[in-house]
């Protein structure tokens, strides 16, 4: 068994947390605030994202980054993507030179357009060979709850993959590798903007066949920026592409689906976020998603619709009509897999 540290009370850190406590290691949860660790120590329960989801004995709550992660074999980071550089210039004076580190955030920094384990290769340089990316279909109550659900864990250096492999591997968390870090990296990270849009078709009940073929241009999308910035377009078609995407795009737990059906019921957005309480990552996605799509030359017209949507108060109708208006044309452009750059790196 090993010992690890969480970086993030979220729901998603607290899930994780619980989880490799559970699988037996030794967990420390680094909270925000002294005040924050008290509480979640004394009530052993996230009370406010994860009402009775106990924490098991191997499980203790820290507000100081030299007890969360000193001395530990691994370093999970599960905070918002505008605060992660924050919460890794936190903990770096304090990490092991041989820890590893896995983070399970599904953004794009706000500003730079950076991946996160692009954002750790700047911060913490000398662990770059060191780290991992989480994701796939994880909605935290389920996993929370037992129910059966899979991952995809990916790293440059596949035996930091294999290490937090087995680490969080359990007979109802399934856990599979890969080496596509920036396909598993943008398929967290996009998916979220796909599932605003599809939160709008439900708000405006436009039917399952507007929603499936919104979700799969959307899916192709994603793909073309991907394989434009490296990634394999099969990582696309697996759990960190679609799969990922269809969780997001359906649940009532998805917050990105959460604030597209209330933008479409009449929430201005400050409304629609203030009162899910929770962060909704697609939305500071966007803007840096259309970065990503102008430096590698791809049309994303779900993306750009999107933001007109959330940054310049668009019309949700007009939206939809922009959309549609588009002209017809060929579902895969012939040859746009073979367009692809050199073997991608870590950052």
């Amino acid at each position: 068994m090993a010992e690890l540290g969480v970086v993030g009370p979220t729901s998603w850190g607290t899930t994780l947390a619980v989880l490799l406590a559970c699988r037996g290691h030794q967990v420390r949860l680094l909270a925000r605030t002294p005040q924050e660790a008290q509480a979640l120590e004394e009530a052993r329960e996230n009370r406010r994202f994860l009402p009775g989801l106990l924490f098991p004995p191997t499980l203790t709550v820290t507000a100081a980054p030299e007890e969360a992660v000193g001395g530990v074999q691994g370093v999970v980071l599960a905070v918002p993507s505008p605060s992660l550089r924050e919460n890794v210039r936190r903990i770096a004076p304090f990490l092991p030179p041989a820890a590893l580190i896995l983070h399970a955030v599904k953004g794009l920094e706000p500003g730079t357009a950076l991946r996160m384990s692009q954002v750790l290769a700047e911060e913490v340089p000398s662990h770059r060979e060191q780290v991992a990316v989480l994701s796939g279909p994880n909605l935290a109550r389920e996993i929370a709850r037992g129910l059966p659900s899979s991952t995809v864990i990916a790293s440059a250096h596949p035996q930091v993959a294999r290490w937090f492999q087995e680490v969080f591997h359990t007979p109802t968390f399934r856990v599979y590798i890969s080496r596509d870090v920036v396909g598993v990296e943008l398929g967290g990270a996009l998916k979220n903007i796909v599932a605003i849009g599809a939160g709008i078709c439900d708000g405006l009940r436009l039917g399952d066949n507007a929603k499936a073929a919104f979700v799969a241009r959307g899916l192709a999308e994603i793909t073309r920026l991907g394989v434009a910035a490296g990634a394999d377009p099969l990582t696309f078609a697996g759990l960190a592409g679609l799969g990922d995407l269809m969780a997001t795009c359906w649940s009532p737990l998805s917050r990105n689906r959460t604030v597209g059906e209330r933008l479409a019921l009449g929430y201005p957005l400050g409304q629609a976020l203030k009162e899910l309480g929770q962060v909704a990552e697609g939305v500071s996605t966007v803007p840096e998603a259309l970065r990503l799509a102008e430096r590698y030359g791809v049309e994303m017209p779900i993306a750009r619709t999107t933001y007109q949507v959330l940054y310049h108060g668009l019309p949700i109708a007009q939206a939809i009509q922009a959309l549609l208006d588009r002209s017809p044309k060929a579902e895969w452009p012939e040859g746009w897999a073979e367009r692809r750059p050199p073997e991608p790196t870590l950052c």
